[in-house]
């Protein structure tokens, strides 16, 4: 991870900027083209050949505890990296919520006849557009990149691929169209650009384990522990990875809590 040098730098060139405009594009295409319904059941025909659970686990990679959890060892190793991904997260959230809002267009449960589509688990009926999981999941991914060395950030090409089985999922479990994967991918491009442009924002010394901005991250930790071990994220096929999640969420916390001592001393 590049040390901040106290100027604020670009995350790359400008036209980065731009990419998120390819995916918008294609999803004005598919949807004035009328193709909406087509290019989901050819999608969702041949994800049924995939076992559930890798949909499912797939799509817990793009619920906010899930890959907050996933993302948490961060803290100790990479706290840079974990906070683009926080600040990522909500500018996610926040986009999600009103776009959602704005469009309140039905999923392809609420239009297609039941069994004419492969779904798993309930039906889903309203607020389709977009994908908030592929919103996440590409914000995520796109802030860990750019938040990156630039000599470090080949390998973390993989993140992206990641994000794209995400969004790959939602159409897997009969959740949403592919316009709203591609709506998602979008949006997340660019949340996750202002979540490594702003992370620059704040102070090396500000991110260490005995800071207050890491004990809020630690108790953001017990809050995604609790919610993963109470609640079902998403579908109940996702409940092992819940668990072993929280577990990991544990096992971080309690190096951090070390931490805490090694630093007082």
């Amino acid at each position: 991870m590049g040390e901040r040098q106290g100027a604020i730098h670009a995350i790359g060139p400008n036209w980065v900027w731009c990419i998120p405009l390819l995916p918008l594009a294609l999803t004005a295409a598919i949807y004035a083209g009328g193709f909406q319904t087509a290019t989901f059941l050819f999608i969702n025909t041949f994800t049924q050949y995939v076992p559930d659970t890798i949909w499912a686990w797939l799509t817990f990679l793009g619920n906010g505890w899930g890959i907050f959890a996933i993302c948490f060892p961060l803290l100790l190793f990479a706290p840079r990296l974990l906070t683009a991904g926080i600040i990522a997260g909500v500018f996610s959230a926040i986009t999600s919520v009103i776009l959602k809002s704005t469009f309140d267009s039905p999923r392809p449960a609420s239009i297609l006849s039941e069994g004419s589509f492969y779904r798993i688990g309930e039906p889903l009926l309203l607020k389709a557009f977009p994908s908030g999981h592929t919103l996440t999941a590409f914000a995520i991914a796109t802030a860990l990149y750019f938040s990156c060395a630039k000599e470090s950030r080949r390998p973390m090409l993989l993140v992206f691929f990641m994000a794209t089985l995400v969004g790959l999922s939602r159409i897997g479990v009969g959740a949403h169209w592919l316009i709203d994967v591609l709506g998602g991918m979008a949006c997340g491009l660019w949340c996750g650009m202002l979540g490594a442009l702003l992370v620059q924002f704040i102070p090396k010394n500000q991110l260490t384990p005995t800071k207050i901005w890491s004990r809020i991250i630690a108790l953001g930790g017990v809050f995604a522990m609790y919610s993963l071990l109470t609640q079902t994220m998403d579908l109940v096929l996702n409940l092992p990875l819940q668990y072993a999640s929280a577990f990991l969420i544990a096992i971080t916390l309690a190096l951090f809590t070390k931490n805490q001592f090694i630093k007082s001393e």
